[in-house]
This record gives structure tokens, sequence and C-alpha cells, in this order.
């Protein structure tokens, strides 16, 4: 597919002897998956009910690829929100983030979903889940994703994170901000997506990036939980500016290692300016190294004692 050559003279730097490797993903067909939705139907109840090729994702408890043939978007079952078809990297994010039940969890940047629907259907349909997205139509396709799936813990909103930031200082167990970025990671299953890719709005992406982190930052309670992802392979929305200028703005955070079945790589702490060790500990999807997209995905963690929300929770009165 054709790619933009200031990509390729990119990828080429950052990639040196696995280039080759990497680019050759793109003469392949992408990897198709779906999640089975607990709160709806198991795992046996799926497979013995349709004819799907199932195969485990290995890095997805839930997660499986199918098989163009199947079409598992034109059954029923879809409809009825017993699945949610979803890029299989992407799922490894909501894995990470350990979602428990009873816990109150932000998903700052949640649309169309799929990441909303795996975090609730892991917490049980108990605590809260506050589903944002800026976007009014896609806010509206998440509130459908999120009816559709039987999920009744969840409020989904659709406000800027930093004016969030306002009403929830210091409230959320664990926040998830799967950040708006250049698309990388995703040309090959979205090709119109390469002719939107430019330097410039690699920097653009990394601006909105750090906005929305300071918010989630202020959000985020003390012991609380910060899972940061993107599909974008660039250092500046990953490594290098993301999270290494978070950890410098905020020396209460701290990096938690991510735990890497096979194919899923670590961070690269040569991708930013002071080569910290830790940086390793984040983790990225490569296309070349396993069955899926490319993403990156870091955990924090948030010590100190910042401010604790002073708010009020309304409870709904007991029917009668």
């Amino acid at each position: 597919m054709p790619l933009p050559d200031a990509f390729i003279n990119r990828m080429k730097t950052l990639m040196k002897d696995e280039a080759e490797a990497f680019f050759a993903t793109y003469n392949q067909k992408k990897a198709l998956g779906l999640r089975v939705n607990p709160l709806k139907t198991t795992i046996e109840e799926l497979r013995s009910q349709t004819a799907f090729h199932l195969q485990p994702i290995p890095f997805c408890q839930t997660g499986f690829y199918y098989q163009a043939e199947d079409e598992p978007g034109k059954h029923p079952f879809h409809q009825a929100g017993l699945y949610y078809i979803q890029e299989p990297s992407a799922m490894f994010v909501a894995e990470v983030l350990g979602a428990v039940p009873g816990e109150r969890i932000l998903d700052l940047c949640a649309a169309p979903g799929g990441k909303s629907t795996q975090i609730a259907a892991a917490m049980k349909n108990t605590g809260l889940l506050v589903s944002n997205e800026i976007f009014p139509k896609r806010a509206k396709a998440l509130s459908e994703n999120i009816e559709r799936c039987g999920i009744t813990n969840a409020l989904v909103t659709n406000e800027a994170p930093e004016k969030l930031a306002r009403y929830f200082p210091g409230y959320f167990d664990k926040i998830l901000v799967d950040a708006p970025c250049s698309g990388e990671g995703m040309f090959r299953k979205d090709p119109d997506a390469a002719q939107y890719w430019s330097p410039a709005h690699v920097q653009e992406c990394a601006a909105l990036q750090k906005v929305i982190l300071d918010a989630a930052y202020q959000m985020l309670r003390a012991g609380g939980t910060l899972v940061y992802s993107t599909c974008t392979f660039s250092p500046e929305e990953d490594e290098k500016k993301m999270i290494e200028g978070l950890l410098e703005r905020y020396p209460d955070l701290e990096i938690i290692p991510i735990e890497k079945p096979d194919g899923v790589a670590d961070g690269r702490p040569d991708w930013t300016a002071h080569h910290a060790p830790a940086i390793q500990d984040t983790a990225r999807l490569w296309p070349h190294l396993l069955q899926g997209e490319g993403h990156y995905v870091a955990k924090l963690w948030k010590a100190g004692d910042s401010s604790a929300w002073k708010g009020k929770n309304v409870r709904p009165e007991k029917e009668k």
C-alpha cells in the first residue's frame, strides 16, 4: 500500500534492522478480532451457537481472531451485544488497566466504545464507569454501544477533558486515556489514514495529548492507576514527549511494569531524551511481531497527597 515518503524514511531510521520485516506487513492481510461480552454470554455458548472460526488472542482473555468469511457483523448476535468487533491489538489496553468490580473508572477518550465495554465487563456492571467523548456524534455512537452491550454502570459524558477535571479532582481509581493520535499503527486497517499523515500532524497530536494527560492527572486519586495508549508508532506521541514528559511534570507518578505475553515488545528508552530505563516497562505492539496492528501502552501509578474529591455521591432512591 502507498505510504508517505516521510513516514517511510522515519520508520527506517527508528526500526533499523527490523524495518524490512515491519514494512512487509503492509502487504499482508490485517487480523480480524471480536471480543466476547461476558455480561450477556460465555465463550462456550458463543462457540456452540455460531459457526465462527475462532482462535484465541493471547493477550486478551475474551478476545478471538475470526476469519473474513465468518462476517460476524451481519450476525444477529452482534446487534444483540453478545460480542464486540474490535481490532485485536486494541484489546490489550483494557487488559492492562485491570478493572475490577466496584471501582470508579474514567475512560476519557472513549468513542466508539470498545475499551469502555471491555472495562465494564471486567467491572461486572458494578461501581461507576464514566465514558467521555468530546465530539457529539461520536458520543452518540458510544452511548449506543454501551446500551447494546447491556452495560448499566456507565455514565456517558460529552465534554472537554479539562472541563471534566474541574468537577472530578482526585476522584477516579483508574483512568484510561486512549488518546487521539496520528494513527500510524492503523494504516493497514484504514489506508485512507495515511493520506492525512504528516510530521506536522504528529506534533499537533502530541500537543493535544499533553492537555488530555494533564487533565487526567488532576482527576486521578492518590494511589490510582493511569493507563495511556495510542495507535501510533511516533515516539513524540508515546515514550519521548508523552510519558517522559509526564514523569518530568509530575514526580509523584511512576511507571508500573506491564506483563507482556509473547509478541508484545518493550517500550523504547533509546527513543527518549534521557534514556530512562523505566520506559522499557511500557509496551509496544508491532504488526511484524504479533497478529494485530500497532499500539503503544504505558501504565502509571500516582503516589503523593493529591487533593481528594470533595463532592457528594448521589444514589437513586430504592423502589417502593
